[in-house]
């Protein structure tokens, strides 16, 4: 990829029993190669067994070697934080499940953790207990990390949370910036209880060429001032952050040129083109045909009005990248080249059918339940997306294909957000595609972090499209470009549209498409769960007073009544 490599560490680590018998102590560094590097970072990870706990040894082991293994495991599309959660909350529990053999928790499986991973240029440091982590630069020794412990007299104190002490598990994160010369030192108390920070700063500055001579000298003088526990620390200096010249990452990017214009009967790659299905001033389809796999694929390549453009180039070779991360029969399956591509494109499933927009002005208004036949298989699509830390951010009715066989998939990934790429810098102002201004939710518009909760309200201004012909707010999001501007927009019932559509299926509208994220469903599967059954609390409002359900009908009949009325007293 264009942002492999360049982050460059050296690295030491000591440990020792002191003068303890056993060493309950744990730590490991993994520095990964090729695209993990970017893609999830290197990984510092220390833990000190709880030494009143009797599998505390147990406990820092499986910490340190059960994170290094499925930290790795994890998505690349997901970012740092949801990763090491994720894996945390399931270490958590396995050993707070494990401590549960004995009287007491606290007695089982209990450890302290502290984390620095390194991605990009960031340091996403995760920390539980009172081991912790120190930044040193320019000489200046700052610690990241709070103990969570409470003194007890005596120079005693507990834990007040620890890796598998209680089932819930709050552990404290932070983002750190990284520069170059930057040494990150992570520690157990066996050391820094007993030399002061200043002491370790001294230490570390003075052998700072010399990072395993370092390490070495902050156990020493530690165990030379008494320290009576287990003694370990790492230590990390940052030689080289990846891509700062933006030269480097432009040739990266250019590196395969853009395809000539194509046509009917043309050659690319052994694939033969048959005709062009769509083109649009960022990008053409084709439709192609691939004789010895005889099976046809869809390509897409890049419009040539942005050949020196670096941001556009960059997010049409992530469209590729994502496609292959979403493994789900709701979304269109991207395709690896059968040959090695001479030029810069991707290939996907063909599915002849239509698009939604397409299907939707032949079937105007169609019933509840042949809108939903389109609308689930949608929302599972979105799932899948959002399992992945991934936001599609351009639900429209011309992004979701209708095969001929009836199978409904998400098409396009020019606009998706990918948490674990946005965390990834590059020195180029990145291209940020919008999406369709009538389907966006606000958020994108006033530029808001994106979240599921925004393709929740694409989604449901389809379904109230689809239902009644019209777009919700009458059309007016597209004119909004700030926040009260947002804030006057009223919702218009779809049954003043539609008077076939059920009070509560136009509640579960109302809802998904709030304005404030905050006040819709928390996921889609709720939304379209609340599309197909009938929500009690939705159908409290049923029998509501008709100029409230359909207001146009209400003076429509008024009308008519009165017309009635003028009428019979002329002809008396």
């Amino acid at each position: 990829m264009h942002f492999d490599g360049g982050l460059k560490l050296s690295i030491a680590q000591h440990s020792s029993a002191g003068q303890k018998p056993v060493n309950e102590d744990s730590l490991g560094i993994r520095v990964p190669e090729k695209d993990q590097i970017t893609t999830k970072g290197a990984v510092a990870i220390i833990a000190d067994g709880v030494s009143a706990a009797e599998a505390g040894k147990e406990a820092a082991e499986t910490c340190v070697t059960g994170f290094l293994s499925d930290y790795y495991s994890t998505p690349d599309s997901w970012s740092v934080k949801r990763s090491a959660q994720q894996v945390l909350t399931a270490l958590n529990r396995w050993l707070y499940g494990q401590g549960q053999h004995y009287m007491q928790a606290e007695k089982g499986y209990v450890s302290t953790l502290s984390i620095a991973i390194f991605k990009s240029q960031t340091a996403h440091i995760f920390h539980v207990g009172d081991s912790r982590v120190y930044r040193l630069r320019e000489g200046v020794l700052e610690q990241l990390t709070r103990d969570h412990a409470m003194p007890v007299g005596r120079g005693q104190s507990y834990l007040t949370r620890a890796m598998g002490l209680d089932v819930k598990l709050d552990v404290d994160y932070r983002a750190a910036d990284v520069a170059v010369g930057d040494v990150f030192v992570l520690s157990t108390d066996g050391i820094h209880d007993v030399l002061s920070s200043s002491r370790m700063q001294a230490l570390i500055a003075e052998h700072g060429d010399e990072l395993d001579v370092a390490g070495q000298c902050l156990i020493d003088e530690a165990l030379a001032a008494g320290s009576d526990d287990n003694l370990s620390c790492q230590l990390l200096r940052v030689d080289a952050l990846p891509l700062a010249d933006a030269g480097d990452v432009y040739r990266k990017l250019t590196e395969l040129p853009f395809p000539p214009p194509l046509s009917a009967g043309m050659v690319v790659d052994g694939l033969l083109v048959e005709a062009e299905i769509h083109a649009s001033p960022r990008s053409q389809l084709y439709k192609v045909f691939d004789p010895l796999a005889d099976r046809r694929y869809v390509m897409k390549t890049p419009s040539p009005n942005f050949n020196d453009d670096p941001a556009y180039i960059e997010r049409f070779i992530l469209e590729s990248w994502i496609g292959r991360r979403i493994q789900s029969d709701y979304v269109i399956e991207v395709i690896e080249p059968p040959k090695t591509p001479s030029y810069l494109y991707y290939l996907s499933d063909y599915s002849p059918g239509l698009t939604l927009g397409q299907w939707m002005q032949k079937h105007p208004k169609p019933a509840t339940q042949v809108m939903l036949d389109i609308i689930l298989p949608v929302a599972k699509g979105l799932q899948a997306m959002h399992r992945r830390d991934t936001f599609h951010q351009d639900i429209k009715p011309d992004n979701i294909l209708v095969g001929d066989d009836g199978a409904v998939k998400i098409i396009d990934f020019g606009s998706c957000y990918v948490a674990g790429l946005a965390e990834i810098a590059v020195p180029i102002e990145r291209d940020k595609v919008l999406g369709t201004a009538q389907y966006s939710a606000p958020e994108h518009i006033l530029g808001r972090r994106p979240s599921g909760r925004a393709d929740q309200f694409s989604l449901a201004a389809i379904v109230f499209e689809m239902l009644t012909g019209q777009l919700p707010y009458q059309g007016r999001l597209q004119n909004c470009a700030t926040t009260i501007a947002f804030s006057r927009m009223e919702y218009v019932s779809a049954c003043a549209y539609n008077a076939h559509v059920p009070l509560w299926l136009d509640a579960s509208l109302a809802r998904a498409l709030s304005i404030s994220p905050e006040l819709r469903y928390s996921d889609v599967s709720e939304f379209v769960y609340d599309l197909a059954n009938p929500n009690p609390e939705f159908m409290k409002d049923t029998f509501q007073p008709l100029l409230t359900r359909n207001p146009l009908r209400t003076w429509q009949g008024i009308s008519l009544f009165l017309l009635l009325c003028l009428l019979w007293s002329l002809l008396r």
